[in-house]
């Protein structure tokens, strides 16, 4: 058997299709019949209707009329998004590698995702005892001090909503269990500016990073083994250290008055 004959074994049709629908769209054909869709697929009406009805669903899609289709909203948010990212990603490592060196404790970089905290960026620092959480991680924001760093920037009616069904008490402490314990949490955290969380064997700072509406738009952490951020002292010339990072980065994503 060929590789590519291999290959073809793991496609997914139903992916291909769906991808190949969204793609069929362009600044020259805002609108598509579901009969010239399944045309240009080689297939029948009937062989993509549940595809066409996922993706208007998941937003991707929008139905006009009976049978016609334009592109949705998600295809715009998940683009910006990316770019979004990317940009941030692009403008932080600098500062974050910076800091590392400075620290010599491995700094994050995370933005927020519903109610997880999606890691973006990391400047691993190379010691026995470094804190390494890999790109991609997600955590739900409640756990972590980036987590609450980037729920700091919700008004209370925007956090109830977000958390609206969602349980919090099935995770240790010192994670919050109640909607109005978080609400104590972050108004706290607000108004200090910063976060210390303490695990098993480590101990992590975030801030905020803001953007050019003054909306949070990242955080990002110092974190290390429990050892090297036990005394006061120290922790405190980290925070600072964290402190002068987010604000540079913050500046270069146009933020006026950055926290």
């Amino acid at each position: 058997m060929s590789a590519d004959k291999e290959e073809s074994d793991y496609r997914v049709p139903a992916l291909q299709r769906g991808l190949s629908i969204v793609q069929m769209f362009n600044a020259g054909e805002r609108s598509l019949s579901s009969n010239v869709i399944a045309e240009r697929l080689g297939v029948s009406v009937s062989a993509i209707y549940r595809i066409l009805v996922t993706l208007t669903e998941m937003g991707y899609l929008n139905k006009l009329g009976s049978n016609s289709y334009e592109l949705g909203p998600q295809v715009l948010c998940d683009g910006f998004a990316y770019l979004a990212s990317r940009d941030l990603v692009d403008i932080a490592m600098p500062h974050l590698n910076a800091l590392r060196d400075r620290t010599s404790l491995s700094c994050h970089l995370s933005i927020r995702e519903q109610t997880d905290s999606l890691y973006i960026g990391r400047a691993f620092a190379a010691q026995r005892l470094s804190v390494n959480i890999p790109i991609g991680t997600r955590i739900p924001c409640h756990c972590t001090a980036m987590g609450r760093m980037l729920l700091s920037g919700l008004m209370p009616g925007e956090l109830d909503a977000l958390y609206q069904h969602v349980r919090l008490d099935d995770y240790p402490p010192p994670a919050p269990k109640t909607l109005p314990e978080l609400h104590q949490l972050l108004e706290r955290d607000r108004e200090r500016g910063w976060v210390l969380h303490r695990s098993d064997y480590s101990t992590a700072i975030a801030c905020a990073v803001y953007d050019h509406r003054g909306g949070v738009a990242a955080a990002i952490n110092l974190s290390g083994p429990e050892a090297v951020m036990d005394s006061p002292v120290a922790r405190e010339r980290y925070r600072d250290n964290l402190q002068q990072c987010a604000r540079a980065i913050s500046r270069e994503l146009g933020a006026r008055q950055p926290g």
